[in-house]
């Protein structure tokens, strides 16, 4: 356990805290630019001592708190005073983020500025969290609370950007998904099995001046039973660790069940937990065993009658996993420890038949009960007829390349979805990052290969015949889906009816995976 108290977050003190460090212009770009570009990306490789080279001799208030708050280093009593004048040393300590003397104040945890964008726009908190492996100089503690590190940052990328009413961050660690779901919800009830990471989730709450949160303790959905919500977000403590003497369970990754048993029991419970149309998203590891693949296995935790998108971001061999966790817990292949921990995964992973672990984003929504769905139209008539019914979605797939703003392609996705449960909508236009590569043989006029790249979102590259390429170029606004495909039947001179046959179900995934947006 750590040897450091939890926070305090005491309304006053905070408050004093916020109102310094804003002074101070204590934020990533100032800090940046003192250090220097270089300096700043090697700390986030786990290296700081670029950074105390440049800012060696600097007794500046930004240089004093960096050193600090950032790098987790003792600093003269003095300079953190002059640093601090509203909250002062003793106020510092009494929040319980460091320790002081008569000489030196030596920090009890980390305080970074931590930079944000979403679609309202570019912002910046205060997060503190425990001090990290670097500035312990060892492994952590088994209630180590993490501040945002990469698993944070996707997550954040991932959620679909609505604003609800009543939204859920599970497990919320140092509170980060909370205070950016708080953006879009009316009420966030953040909850958490470790006090300390409640301690600070609302200490950051309260250094960034967010009301709308509200801290409970306990395990997985005891502390929300009975409750219901629009969104419920989750970077639970997925990682996959054995249940053996000597191999540390940390809080803050470690749920303490076998296996990829935490994931199955929250993707089978959270359905329980949504409102009408409401949306759960979590990242998580699944297992690949006994002959099963682990996007079945999850497919076959969630009922059919849910929505289900699973976005399997890589894959892992028992041997590759372990070594990533272990490492992330501080030891090293140099160290002692290193053997006799990589000798326990193997052997678990070995008892379970586990032949790799995939790692990634699932999104679960429930029907909605609203209204019915809209009414597209199909090439012949112009009008179209209704669709028979809104099936479910149940998406597993394995994407590889970078993404970006994965939160708004998943929203379109589902958007476009409930549209298609009406039929094909009657005008379609190319979206604006679509664009199209043709690759020809040498000598021939026409080409080989036509591929439609996606610029955003989930970036897909796919290969399209000449009549897609041709009814994707057409789409403009301007023209009827029946209109662009009636003219395309003449020109390959084929039966209207066959080419609509090949071309629909071809259309609705170009919608769904958003090449192609319903017209106005």
């Amino acid at each position: 356990m750590s040897e450091t108290p939890a926070p305090v977050p005491e309304a006053l003190g905070s408050a004093a805290l916020a109102a310094d460090l804003d002074a101070a212009d204590f934020r990533s770009e100032p800090l940046r630019r003192l250090w220097g570009e270089e300096a700043d990306d090697a700390l986030a490789r786990g290296m700081r001592e670029p950074i105390l080279r440049a800012v060696a001799g600097d007794s500046g208030v930004l240089a004093t708190l960096g050193r600090l708050l950032v790098l987790g280093i003792p600093q003269p009593r003095a300079a953190v005073a002059e640093a601090l004048p509203r909250l002062g040393v003793d106020g510092l300590v009494a929040l319980g983020l460091s320790t002081a003397d008569a000489e030196i104040v030596t920090p009890a945890a980390l305080l970074r500025p931590q930079s944000f964008v979403d679609a309202e726009g570019v912002g910046e908190w205060w997060i503190a969290s425990d001090l990290d492996e670097v500035a312990l100089d060892g492994a952590l503690p088994a209630d180590h609370v993490l501040g945002v590190g990469g698993a944070s940052r996707t997550l954040a990328e991932t959620i679909v950007p609505i604003e609800v009413d009543r939204a859920l961050d599970l497990g919320t660690g140092c509170g980060i998904q909370a205070l950016l779901v708080a953006r879009r919800a009316r009420t966030v009830i953040a909850t958490d099995i470790s006090s300390r990471a409640l301690a600070y989730a609302e200490l950051n709450a309260r250094l960034n001046g967010v009301s709308n949160i509200e801290f409970r303790q306990g395990s997985m959905f005891e502390p929300v039973a009975g409750e219901a919500f629009d969104l419920i977000v989750s970077n639970p403590p997925f990682v996959i660790t054995p249940r053996v003497d000597g191999v540390p369970a940390y809080e803050y990754r470690d749920g303490g069940l076998v296996g990829d048993a935490l994931v199955e029991q929250f993707v089978r419970t959270a359905p329980a937990f949504l409102t009408s149309g409401g949306i759960a998203q979590l990242l998580g590891n699944w297992e690949s065993r006994g002959g099963v693949a682990g996007l079945a296995r999850l497919d076959a935790w969630v009922p059919g009658d849910l929505d289900l998108w699973v976005i399997e971001r890589e894959q892992l061999t028992p041997l590759g996993y372990a070594e990533l966790w272990i490492r992330d817990g501080g030891t090293t292949p140099r160290d002692p420890g290193f053997t006799p921990l990589l000798t326990a995964w193997l052997d678990d992973f070995a008892a379970r038949g586990v032949t790799s672990v995939g790692f990634g984003y699932v999104l679960i929504r429930r029907p909605s009960t609203g209204s019915g769905a809209p009414t597209g139209s199909g090439p012949s008539t112009g009008s179209g007829t209704q669709a028979a019914g809104c099936t479910p979605v149940r998406r597993k797939e394995r994407v590889s390349q970078p993404v970006s703003n994965v939160g708004a392609a998943l929203a379109t996705g589902l958007a476009a979805h409930d549209l298609l449960a009406g039929g094909v909508p009657a005008t379609l236009v190319t979206a604006a990052d679509v664009t199209e590569a043709r690759h020809l043989l040498p000598g021939n006029d026409d080409p080989s290969v036509i591929e439609l790249h996606q610029g955003g979102g989930f970036a897909r590259t796919l290969n399209v015949d000449p009549a897609l390429a041709a009814f994707v170029g057409a789409c403009d606004g301007e023209l009827t889906v029946g209109q662009i495909v009636a003219a395309l039947a003449d020109l390959f001179e084929v039966p209207l009816a066959d080419l609509w046959t090949e071309l629909e179900p071809r259309i609705r995934a170009l919608v769904f995976d958003g090449f192609l947006v319903p017209g106005e």
